[in-house]
C-alpha cells in the first residue's frame, strides 16, 4: 500500500507518467419494445421484459495528475487484451516517455509475462522494459483511481446498451468530454494517513 501511496505524490513528469489500468465488464441488453421517451413529470420508461446480447469488456488507462484517460472495448479480458491495450498505450501517447509508471492490481493477465504470448519474444521485452509497475495490495482495488473512473463511467452509461457498437459510441463520447475538460484527481491520502488511519493492517512487534 505504501508503495502505490508514494507513487500517487510523484510529481507530474511526462518522461515517466503515472498512469493507472482498470478493466471491467457490462452486459449487454436489448429491447424487445423500444423505452417510451421521457415527458414533462416523466422519467424515461422501459418494459420489464429484455434480451440477452452477452457481455463486453472496458479497459480504462487514466492518468490523474494530466486529467487524460483512454478506454478499449474488447470481447473478453484475456491476456492477449491486456497486452493489445499496453502496447497501444506504449505506442500512442506514451511513445516519448521513458517509462510508464503502471498502477494496477495484481491480476495474473496484469503482467509482462503476458506480452511474450501475443508479440514476439524481441517485441514482448521491448514493452516490458518500458513499464514501472506498481500493484496494489489484495483488498486493496480502492488505491487504483481507474477504478474511481470506471465508477463514474458506469453511472453515466444509459440503463441498458444493446450491443457493442453502441457501448463504443457512448464509451468514446465519455472519453472525449472527460478529456476535453482535463478532470484530475487530486489524491490526499498518504503515507502518514494510512499509518494512523489504517494501523490495524500494520503488523505489531512485541516488546
Amino acid at each position: 500500500m505504501e508503495d502505490v501511496l508514494e507513487v500517487y505524490h510523484r510529481p507530474l513528469d511526462p518522461r515517466h507518467p503515472v498512469v493507472c489500468l482498470d478493466e471491467t465488464f457490462t452486459q449487454l441488453i436489448g429491447e424487445t419494445r423500444a423505452p417510451l421517451p421521457p415527458a414533462p413529470g416523466q422519467v424515461e420508461r422501459y418494459d420489464c421484459v429484455y434480451v440477452r446480447n452477452g457481455t463486453a469488456s472496458l479497459f480504462l488507462a487514466f492518468e490523474p495528475l494530466a486529467g487524460w484517460r483512454q478506454l478499449a472495448v474488447t470481447e473478453s479480458r484475456r491476456r492477449g487484451d491486456w497486452a493489445w491495450f499496453v502496447q497501444d498505450l506504449l505506442k500512442g501517447r506514451y511513445r516519448e516517455a521513458e517509462k510508464v509508471v503502471l498502477v494496477m492490481d495484481q491480476l495474473n493477465t496484469h503482467s509482462p509475462a503476458s506480452f511474450y504470448e501475443v508479440f514476439p519474444p524481441e517485441e514482448a521485452k521491448r514493452l516490458a522494459d518500458r513499464l514501472e509497475i506498481h500493484p496494489t495490495p489484495k483488498h486493496g482495488s480502492w488505491l487504483n483511481l481507474a477504478e474511481v473512473e470506471l465508477s463514474v463511467l458506469t453511472r453515466d452509461l444509459p440503463q441498458r446498451v444493446a450491443d457493442r457498437p453502441m457501448l463504443e459510441r457512448h464509451v468514446s463520447a465519455w472519453q472525449r468530454r472527460r478529456n476535453q475538460a482535463r478532470l484530475k484527481a487530486n489524491w490526499q491520502f498518504t503515507t502518514a494517513d494510512a499509518r494512523i488511519k489504517l494501523r490495524k493492517l500494520y503488523p505489531t512487534v512485541d516488546g
